[in-house]
């Protein structure tokens, strides 16, 4: 008979949802953390941490290399990617925060359960093939949090050479000499960017009609035209044709197609990367079983506080419909675990979740774009300004892009935030609180700002909400 275990709270999947389970022994919780693989999850293992780590390298290569000589370098010229020397600095950054997670585990006292998890109950599960041994466990609670894995598209299913996506991609041992990338939402244009920095030859294809089309227009035209200055190719409103697809010992050659079949365009390169969004696993862990959990193509429908239909159950993270985000993850954990615990959380609103592509120039948004924001009815204020008006901007040697700031137009409420330029993902917290407290343009305008910083580009844009930017 299987070892029994009892929890106060059970989490299926250590991604994201390990900051749960530190706040649910804040609160003096016992629980149970499942976990398959290492912890950390999708982020920490083959997603934002690794990725990250290679893009810092990919920024840092471009300053040297072609900005050294302005900023006073010498010896510029010479330097060269050392590609096995960059994979082991990232793997040494996955192996440093999957250590410091499995500290905090044991810090705060939450049982990990090695092994394979399979719901038995909407609060119950058994557990098997891993180091934890054959156990079921039980809790007044649960929490799934199963992640998610790359999509692919019919006819571009991931060969692991030719053709692969992100996860393949991160554990390639050397840089393509010829890449192109299917789909140029965040994942796909942050590939093309690393990839094109490091010496690549990159041709993106989008089906949409722009590249980064879930971004204000307007964001996505600064980065074509940005992407296109760096020597990309880019296809939009068109796709790979999968019939034309031919493999050989050293590249693929195939053709790229518009939608509407009337221009077509030969490509030949090393690799195909598929970057079309992630897929919920919700497969085969015991939720078909289960009465009061309904499933929309795969995603767990939840209401505000991460709560399934079925009682005691909450689902958060990638399997839920919303933005598959890390820190959306974490927060979502957070405000499940208050809730089950008896407290009072703020429910979770998805327009005050910030989002930020790690490309160059990086881009990062919280709220309505302005279409959004006219299609929900609102009479709008827009204040835009450019990066390259700053002293700042001028001294960083990165004076491409601008900040976008939509506002109500009675009372000047923040509705949204577009920023593309560098450190836009810093950049984006002060908006992301302005909206937070139902914060004005004006107020943000009103906030000092340090001079020269970066962050200036915020007063100006919140100035020009109102059209009073002074160096417009």
């Amino acid at each position: 008979m299987a070892e029994q275990q009892r929890f106060d709270l059970l989490i299926l999947g250590g991604g994201m949802s390990y900051v749960g389970a530190i706040r649910a022994a804040q609160l003096g919780l016992s629980v149970g953390l499942v976990e398959r693989d290492r912890l950390g999850g999708t982020c920490l293992n083959r997603g934002c941490i690794p990725s990250k780590a290679l893009l810092e390298t990919a920024d840092l290569l471009h300053r040297v290399t072609e900005q050294g000589g302005e900023f006073g370098l010498a010896g510029h010229e010479g330097v060269s990617l050392d590609y096995p020397a960059l994979a082991k600095r990232r793997d040494a950054v996955i192996d440093k925060h999957v250590s410091g997670v499995e500290f905090l585990m044991k810090k705060n006292k939450v049982t990990v359960l090695h092994g394979n998890g399979v719901l038995s109950g909407p609060t119950s599960l058994r557990v098997s093939g891993g180091e934890s041994g054959d156990l079921e466990a039980g809790a007044d609670h649960l929490i799934l949090a199963t992640g998610s894995a790359p999509r692919s598209l019919t006819g571009l299913e991931p060969d692991g050479r030719r053709i692969i996506t992100s996860d393949e991609a991160l554990t390639r041992g050397d840089v393509p000499g010829r890449v192109t990338i299917v789909g140029a939402g965040a994942i796909g244009v942050e590939w093309a960017s690393m990839y094109r920095d490091f010496g690549a030859e990159v041709t993106l294809v989008e089906f949409a009609d722009r590249i980064v089309p879930l971004e204000d227009p307007e964001i996505s035209k600064e980065l074509a035209r940005i992407f296109k200055k760096r020597g990309m190719a880019i296809h939009t409103a068109s796709t790979i044709d999968p019939e034309t697809i031919s493999t050989s010992e050293n590249e693929v050659s195939f053709q790229v197609a518009t939608n509407d079949g009337a221009r077509r365009t030969d490509v030949t390169g090393d690799v195909i990367l598929v970057a079309v969004g992630r897929r919920p696993l919700t497969e085969d862990i015991g939720l078909e079983s289960l009465e009061g959990v309904t499933l929309d193509r795969g995603y767990v429908k939840v209401d505000e506080f991460m709560r399934t239909g079925a009682k005691g159950m909450y689902a958060i993270g990638d399997i839920v419909p919303g933005y598959a985000l890390a820190h959306v993850a974490s927060h979502e954990a957070v405000v499940a675990v208050e809730h089950l615990a008896g407290h009072d959380p703020a429910p979770v609103r998805m327009d005050l979740m910030p989002r930020v592509t790690f490309c160059r120039p990086q881009i990062a948004s919280v709220g309505l774009s302005e279409e959004e924001a006219t299609a929900a009815g609102h009479e709008i204020k827009i204040g835009s300004f450019p990066f390259r008006a700053l002293g700042k901007a001028t001294i960083v040697g990165e004076i491409d892009g601008f900040a976008k700031l939509i506002a109500d137009a009675d009372s000047g409420i923040m509705l949204g935030a577009h920023i593309i330029g560098p450190h836009a993902g810093d950049l984006l917290a002060e908006p992301t609180l302005a909206m937070l407290v139902e914060g004005t343009a004006a107020e943000i305008a009103m906030s000092v700002h340090a001079h020269p910083t970066l962050t200036e580009v915020l007063a100006e844009a919140a100035l020009a909400v109102d059209g009073a930017a002074i160096h417009a």
